[in-house]
């Protein structure tokens, strides 16, 4: 009963499940690592931010150019501020007691030895950074050469949480932490980072580092859990499809060799549904129709034509001339009254 299993339709039908079983079953075991990986690098940046603060700060060049392990790290530099060119970063949010609070950033460029600069972010401030009560309120940044020591952080993209790239900001102000968006405020190159200050001058306010990209349990995390399942689910569709395939074919070849074919089957359940539904009204009907075939349509059947009465009418004018005769007698002797008139006549 399970010959057509290796008919050529079949045998392709067989490769294809085959295949993809194996796979969806590899995909899915593959976004699922994916969705490991990233809860066990939410671990270890949680445990590298533990140990980074209690940590001896490293020099900046040793910890560039920033990823996974070096993100979030304590780096030194040694510079001068530019004072010239101080940047308000707005619509900054900040997480305290009180619940999320919008503020905005204070970047101030560090001069280093070697003539690059520095992004660092001297710390957070509440309020309006277009407000002026609010941006009077910055400190102003140490005089002279300086050593800063903070949290080193990848420069942000448009991804970023609170980046504003579409530009048309006022003089001053900054929407994005990275060299690309200095590079055309400053006449110097600016280094492919930033660090923010653990211990900040009152009355700004610490901005701890975020977690490197691509790690921790983020959106795209949870997008590697989800795909986890859609495979799981395609792996198990086609199993359920190959089944009911084989159960359908099954079902037919046994049916054909009782010799049940589709085609009679089928005609044999119409004849009796097409009997069963049209018999006792089409006798109805033909019994209704009966007697009305033998009415007649054009009179009664005696009724005399037009054909008929033009001859009885010709046969009484001869006989009225026959009668009459030659010679004047009125009558016709009652004696030959009854005779019949001869047709040559």
């Amino acid at each position: 009963m399970y010959r057509f299993l290796l008919t050529p339709r079949w045998w392709g039908i067989n490769v294809f499940a085959v295949l993809a079983i194996p796979f969806c079953i590899f995909m899915g075991s593959w976004q699922l690592s994916r969705f490991d990986a990233r809860v066990a690098s939410q671990q270890q940046q949680e445990d590298r931010s533990a140990d980074a603060k209690t940590a001896a700060p490293r020099p900046l060049q040793s910890l560039l150019p920033v990823d996974q392990i070096t993100s979030g790290r304590q780096a030194s530099a040694r510079g001068r501020y530019d004072t010239a060119h101080q940047l308000l970063v707005p619509d900054r949010t900040l997480q305290s007691k009180h619940g999320d609070q919008q503020g905005f950033y204070v970047l101030t460029l560090l001069r280093t030895d070697d003539g690059k600069a520095l992004p660092v972010v001297r710390g957070w401030l509440p309020g309006d950074a277009n407000a002026k009560a609010d941006a009077a309120k910055v400190p102003a940044p140490p005089a002279g050469e300086v050593t800063v020591t903070g949290a080193l952080q990848a420069s942000e993209n448009q991804g970023t949480s609170g980046v504003q790239a579409g530009g048309g900001l006022p003089k001053g102000q900054l929407g994005m932490i990275s060299a690309a968006s200095l590079v055309n405020l400053v006449p110097y190159g600016v280094y492919d980072a930033w660090i923010t200050l653990a211990d900040p001058p009152a009355p700004l306010h610490a901005v701890p580092p975020a977690a490197a990209e691509g790690s921790g349990l983020d959106m795209k995390a949870f997008q590697n859990l989800g795909y986890t399942g859609e495979w799981f689910v395609f792996a198990g569709f086609v199993v359920f499809m190959w089944f009911r395939l084989v159960r359908r074919e099954a079902e037919a070849a046994k049916d054909a060799a009782l010799g049940i074919l589709p085609e009679e089957a089928d005609g044999a359940t119409n004849g009796a549904s097409t009997g069963a539904t049209n018999g006792p009204s089409t006798g109805a009907a033909n019994a209704g129709t009966g007697p009305a075939t033998d009415a007649p349509t054009e009179g009664p059947a005696d009724a005399p034509t037009d054909a008929a009465k033009d001859a009885a009418a010709s046969g009484a004018a001869v006989g009225a001339k026959e009668n009459t005769g030659d010679d004047g007698g009125g009558g016709v002797p009652a004696g030959d009254a009854g005779d019949e008139v001869p047709a040559g006549k």
